[in-house]
């Protein structure tokens, strides 16, 4: 049996048409790179610390064989106008439930083949991006983005290994150039010369506890940053996203700064526990738009704060911006 021409059959039934291959092996290159970053502390919160756990698949699954990477694109549209806004990949339904889906689906085709299979959605410390650039999914660009030649980076990943032995894909050639737009834009310097993902304002607007010097500089970004996306040749005529799961929420194109300010607990549930930002909790979203609305000087205040975290951060600003 040809599996994977059976594995990709089934991918583009499902809707999905950017699916690769790749060996399951443990990705020994890459030790001295993520102990580098150890040891500069360039790791943030959200990250493994066990190296181990980042570079070898056979801790999920012994008898691996193979990785399949498979790119879920979430663009549905390319305006930016919104000068307060959520990053686009944030603005349908929680991208971990859904591509969970997909993947659940095909993990029970491969068995139904006699084989194995487990997925994975930011569910296993394996590095995703450079999984998919090995199965030929896209390339890694200068932003650190995995960039896709028909949706650009707009794009989720997700991960199956199985104990089927299947044909690798080969990589894709690095594209960037000498293109230097990413780098330039960057509103921090992130990825101005070394990356560093601790300064990523992406990261900063999801952190648990954000340094006053950032506040002015995450300008209208509610969670997430698109700069370096937007900027990006390979997205100018990134194709649209089919998934409907993943079509913008209105409330979430058209941000209600009020709303958010003064978010309560059942607000929070209706609406945006069910994003793909909910899972950082109601009081980041507050905080968030507490930040930016005294930085942008929006005259709106908040009629109460219940959460001492938030009401910290409240009375921070009112001191920097003396309010």
């Amino acid at each position: 049996m040809n599996y994977k021409s059976e594995v990709l059959s089934y991918c583009s039934k499902l809707g999905l048409d950017i699916v690769g291959f790749t060996e399951c092996r443990i990705f020994s290159e890459l030790e001295s790179y993520l102990q580098d970053r150890k040891e500069r502390k360039l790791e943030n919160e959200f990250e493994e610390e066990n190296i181990e756990k980042r570079i070898n698949p056979f801790l999920y699954m012994k008898d691996g064989k193979t990785i399949i990477s498979i790119a879920f694109p979430y663009l549905f549209d390319g305006d930016f106008k919104e000068i307060i806004s959520f990053s686009k990949y944030t603005r349908g339904k929680d991208y971990h439930l859904v591509v969970s889906g997909y993947l659940k689906s095909i993990c029970s085709f491969i068995e139904s083949l006699g084989g194995k299979a487990i997925y994975f959605v930011d569910s296993n410390s394996l590095p995703e991006r450079y999984i998919a650039a090995q199965s030929g999914v896209g390339f890694i660009g200068k932003n650190n983005l995995l960039i896709t030649e028909k949706y650009g980076s707009y794009i989720f990943l997700g991960e199956i290994i199985t104990n089927l032995e299947i044909e690798s894909d080969r990589p894709l050639e690095n594209k960037c150039g000498d293109c230097q737009l990413c780098k330039v834009s960057c509103p921090t310097g992130a990825i101005k010369n070394e990356n560093n993902p601790n300064i990523c304002l992406s990261y900063i607007t999801q952190k648990k506890d954000i340094e006053d010097e950032w506040f002015s500089k995450l300008k209208g970004r509610m969670f997430g940053c698109d700069t370096c996306q937007r900027v990006c040749p390979y997205n100018k005529n990134a194709a649209f996203s089919t998934i409907e799961e993943f079509r913008p929420k209105d409330f979430m194109d058209k941000v209600n700064l009020e709303e958010l300010i003064n978010i309560d607990k059942k607000v929070f549930k209706e609406k945006y526990s069910g994003t793909s930002c909910g899972w950082r909790g109601k009081n980041i979203l507050q905080r968030n738009a507490l930040i930016n609305a005294m930085a942008l000087s929006k005259d709106l205040k908040p009629k109460e704060i219940g959460s001492p975290y938030v009401k910290n951060y409240y009375n921070r600003l009112l001191e920097l911006f003396k309010l």
